[in-house]
């Protein structure tokens, strides 16, 4: 209990610390209304106090309401209104202008307390994912859930209490949060970074002994691209994760070439967190991996990969949304792929017509939403296209009725909206494609692009 777990910075936290730290937060929510089925708002970056909130919410048996510390006023109060949580915590100003909140920066005395156990059905978590249509959604984990999900990444990861892992992905992602909750959980190491830097990744897995570290596409780009990669001691890894997109070989090859460390990739969701990873000492990149033991997986007829697992959520808000997301108890994916006789699975195309950026999911609707709002826009339609190791990158087609410049509404988005759900083209057309019914055709436009 007295041992380092968590690590940021020049400071550094033992299991016990935590759970007093932890405590006396929890006693402070309580003290301001929070009780067991409540939910709580939790916008924060990457910090240990994180951690301490999150476990401190749960203590209460009350629900954690992640939302990302890159989210705009109009992304929050969407979020707000959809969960309706009593009490905000974290270090965002965007949340304590739109909800009574605690910061994390206040001074939280440690205490010693007994809880009353949490019953495993009860809700633990509300993360965010974009449907094809509309706002975000919120998706809702049990307890009982998100702690399969954790034995799950724990088992696919091979990871135990010597392992030493940094974590760099936002904590409102379900990858990050999934890598926290799981390191805890196996009495493993992690060390916090309040961002992403490359020298700072590379410097701590040579001065830490990291052995396990995530990459998702930015990361590994900038790893394959660093000049002096080979000047740093990385023999402690066992291997690097490729999460959230699919792998770009000649990357995950370069890195491989240059440094001598292997590679593996994982494929989840924020509705089923771990559904396929690949086993650790036989890889095979052009596939997501095998469906780890506990998840299975089906091609549906129409090509879609389809899992059902203890893991799943157990649906989303607003509650109309989650019937549409499964088919007869099998989560759709939304993803196209093909399982073959070894049990191998791979992604080939996506039924949904959400846009992945880095990991981060995009509905056409949400940017198309903001367009429509500027004078000068009389219709608009918001697609994908392919973006090297970012997956994909958003385009939005417009019609205009008077001038306006491409940068004028990319900006516009910018505003609104996070960074990566920012148009990184706008193309001006006569007419946007549609089918009598109203449907975009994003396919056409798509293809046209290109």
């Amino acid at each position: 209990m007295n041992e380092p777990v968590l690590a940021f910075g020049v400071r550094q936290y033992s299991m016990a610390e935590l759970d007093a730290l932890s405590d006396g937060m929890a006693a402070v929510l309580a003290a301001r209304g929070v009780t067991a089925g409540d939910r709580v708002a939790l916008m924060s970056s990457n910090r240990p106090e994180f951690v301490v909130a999150l476990r401190a919410i749960w203590r209460l048996g009350a629900a954690v309401v992640l939302m990302s510390p890159s989210w705009k006023p109009a992304e929050v109060a969407h979020a707000l209104d959809l969960t309706a949580p009593v009490l905000g915590v974290g270090d965002a100003a965007v949340l304590a202008d739109l909800l009574p909140m605690l910061h994390l920066d206040e001074s939280i005395a440690p205490a010693h307390r007994e809880w009353p156990p949490v019953p495993p059905g009860a809700d633990a978590l509300f993360v965010f994912s974009s449907g094809t249509t509309g706002l975000p959604k919120a998706v809702r984990h049990s307890h009982a859930g998100f702690a399969t999900a954790v034995r799950h990444w724990r088992s696919a990861l091979g990871l135990t209490a010597d392992d030493r892992m940094q974590i760099m992905t936002p904590p409102s992602h379900i990858l990050g949060l999934l890598n926290i909750a799981t390191v805890l959980d196996t009495g493993a190491w992690m060390r916090l970074h309040p961002r992403f830097d490359v020298d700072r990744m590379l410097s701590h897995i040579q001065d830490d002994r990291i052995t396990i570290e995530m990459a998702v596409a930015p990361i590994a780009l900038a790893i394959a691209a660093h000049p002096r990669l080979e000047s740093f001691d990385l023999s402690s890894l066992h291997y690097i994760m490729w999460c959230a997109t699919p792998v770009t070989k000649s990357v995950a090859d370069t890195v491989t070439e240059r440094i001598g460390v292997p590679w593996v990739s994982a494929y989840g969701a924020s509705e089923l967190p771990v559904i396929a990873c690949c086993p650790t000492g036989d890889a095979r990149l052009d596939t997501v991996g095998k469906p780890v033991p506990g998840v299975s997986v089906r091609i549906a007829e129409s090509g879609e990969i389809q899992v059902r697992s203890d893991s799943v959520m157990v649906g989303y808000l607003p509650d109309d949304a989650t019937a549409d997301a499964f088919d007869d108890g099998w989560y759709r994916t939304g993803d196209i792929g093909e399982l073959d006789s070894g049990g191998w699975l791979r992604i080939t195309d996506r039924l949904k017509e959400m846009i992945k950026v880095r990991g981060f999911q995009v509905a056409p609707a949400e940017v198309e939403a903001i367009l429509h709002g500027h004078p000068a826009v009389q219709d608009c339609a918001v697609f994908g296209v392919p973006d090297g190791v970012n997956g994909e990158a958003v385009v939005a087609a417009v019609t205009t009725g008077k001038p306006v410049s491409e940068t004028e509404l990319i900006a516009l988005v910018g505003e609104r909206l996070s960074s990566y759900k920012r148009p990184s083209r706008v193309v001006f057309v006569d007419a946007i494609p549609r089918l009598p019914s109203g449907k975009v055709l994003r396919r056409v436009l798509r293809d046209g692009y290109r």
